[in-house]
């Protein structure tokens, strides 16, 4: 029997946020959507979600994101929950971060996407990091 999974989205363009939120409400999960790391962190602490969505750049800091997977990384309840992150930062910042690039201090996430991304596809990526939550 599989269960409803609990994702986080924190990503502070609402409109994209919540296109994927609706994807993801249509899979079975419950979804919160949260645009500033100080108060996703606050609320996993509270409440830990099965699956992160997490984009990198925010408008207070372009590596936000990064500092929200690492402080995840950190937090006995949170270092073990997939993060899929979803960054612009090649384009924006001519930067070329692969699948290569993943590593457990500096960059700390189970996958990631390019924006813009495929909501279908996003969708899929995390219904594979979901699998064994949900199975």
């Amino acid at each position: 029997m599989s269960r409803t999974a609990y994702v986080m989205i924190v990503d502070d363009d609402e409109e994209f946020a919540g296109a994927v939120a609706v994807a993801l409400r249509q899979e079975g999960h419950e979804v919160a959507v949260r645009t500033d790391t100080a108060a996703a962190l606050t609320m996993m602490r509270n409440h830990p979600p099965d699956l992160v969505i997490l984009d990198v750049m925010f408008p207070e800091d372009d590596f936000a994101g990064f500092e929200l997977a690492r402080a995840m990384r950190q937090c006995g309840s949170l270092k073990r929950i997939p993060i899929l992150m979803l960054t612009g930062v090649n384009d924006k910042l001519l930067l070329n971060f692969t699948t290569l690039d993943l590593d457990d201090s500096w960059l700390p996430v189970s996958d990631f996407l390019d924006k813009p991304v495929d909501v279908d596809q996003l969708a899929s990526k995390a219904k594979a990091l979901l699998q064994p939550v949900v199975s």
